[in-house]
């Protein structure tokens, strides 16, 4: 079998790559760096002529060679790459009948918990306690809230001076915990917005509501950082999202910076890196969380590297895609059942895009290069 072409889709704030073979199979990828995704798609363009003739069945031999054979690396090429390394592990599947978990060493679980990923900060408290009740009461039993303070300065910066910040953020953390009880986990998503001495004090304070996770409280580009605050906070660390080599990761473990890692198998290298990372994460005594802000492609490639791994955390679903937003974007969509997602039996990664899918969700990229700003004016990380 050999690769005779690829062909790209945009379709909402995604990338999809159909990768063609002379066997009539078509592998299905879809790649990350949301923000940059005309830059993404010029790289998997690049890739291209090497890729028609391979044969798709070797897919760690085409990695290695897109990773390594130009000078320059970023995440607009890993990005690319991943969608091309989804794609053919789709292939694969689907070539010998099987899903991509049975390739990967076979089930270790029967079903994938996942946690709602709010996207969208609620207005109030009243609000926002009513949001998480009605997250419980469609079956989910964990969800991220975001702890990364105002994306617009309001009350003239009081709200983002040090001790109003972290007071704000207990208070929302409160008022969710009191809402859902306690036999629901919390994912408490700072989106690296904290200084050090913020998430210090944030994560002292907020240990007695349970959070489950507290996602990088600090800025990643310093892994020395991140492991000072893991180990002054009473709370569990998650990071690597942004991540896009595994020796990030490797590093990471080393220092003892994270007790869960995030690897987004459409930014990192696809399923290839994402087996790597996670075998490195289990001989750490590290969980792993897929980072998962994506369309239905990456939740599916998400689901088979979810099943195959012994030492899973939980995965994230997508705000984007609650309540059936997206279903129409695939032929046949994932099932979410009392707070799990149903692991896919099809060969493959187990979904397939619908063909009106780019008609069905027109293409807008998502993001700007307009960064948010504090109350004194200075940019702040996003």
């Amino acid at each position: 079998m050999k690769i005779t072409d690829v062909k790209l889709i945009f379709a909402k704030h995604y990338l999809f790559v159909h990768v063609y073979t002379d066997a009539g199979i078509v592998g299905l990828g879809e790649a990350g760096n949301w923000g940059f995704l005309s830059s993404t798609a010029d790289a998997i363009r690049k890739f291209v002529p090497y890729l028609i003739g391979k044969d798709p069945f070797n897919a760690e031999d085409i990695f290695q060679n897109l990773y390594r054979a130009v000078y320059f690396r970023g995440s607009v090429i890993m990005s690319a790459i991943s969608a091309i390394d989804i794609a053919l592990w789709d292939i694969k599947g689907k070539a010998l009948g099987v899903p991509v978990y049975q390739l990967l060493g076979g089930r270790t679980r029967d079903k994938v918990r996942v946690y709602a990923s709010v996207m969208r900060p609620s207005k109030t408290l009243a609000e926002m306690a009513d949001e998480y009740k009605k997250l419980q009461e469609a079956g989910f039993n964990a969800a991220k809230i975001f702890v990364n303070g105002r994306q617009q300065s309001e009350n003239g910066g009081h709200d983002e001076f040090y001790s109003g910040r972290v007071e704000d953020e207990l208070e929302r953390v409160r008022v969710v915990r009191e809402a859902v009880g306690p036999h629901f986990d919390l994912v408490l998503e700072a989106h690296r917005g904290m200084t050090l001495p913020e998430a210090v004090s944030f994560g002292a304070e907020v240990a007695q509501y349970r959070p489950m996770v507290f996602e990088d409280p600090v800025p990643p580009d310093n892994i020395d950082t991140m492991a000072e605050a893991a180990k002054k906070i009473p709370v569990p660390i998650a990071t690597g999202e942004r991540f896009i080599n595994i020796r990030e990761f490797e590093m990471l473990m080393h220092r003892h910076a994270a007790a869960y890692i995030r690897p987004d198998v459409c930014a990192v290298g696809g399923i290839t890196a994402t087996k790597k990372i996670a075998a490195m994460a289990e001989a750490n005594d590290v969980l792993v969380i897929p980072h998962n802000p994506l369309g239905p492609v990456s939740t599916a490639a998400c689901l088979q590297i979810c099943a195959a791994i012994p030492n899973l955390g939980i995965q994230e679903l997508p705000g984007f895609c609650l309540n059936g937003a997206e279903d129409a974007m695939v032929k046949e969509p994932l099932r979410f059942r009392d707070g799990f997602l149903v692991i896919p039996e099809a060969p493959g990664i187990g979904v397939e895009l619908a063909e009106d899918a780019a008609e069905k969700y027109p293409a807008k990229e998502r993001g700007s290069n307009v960064a948010f700003r504090s109350f004194d004016g200075a940019v702040k990380d996003w």
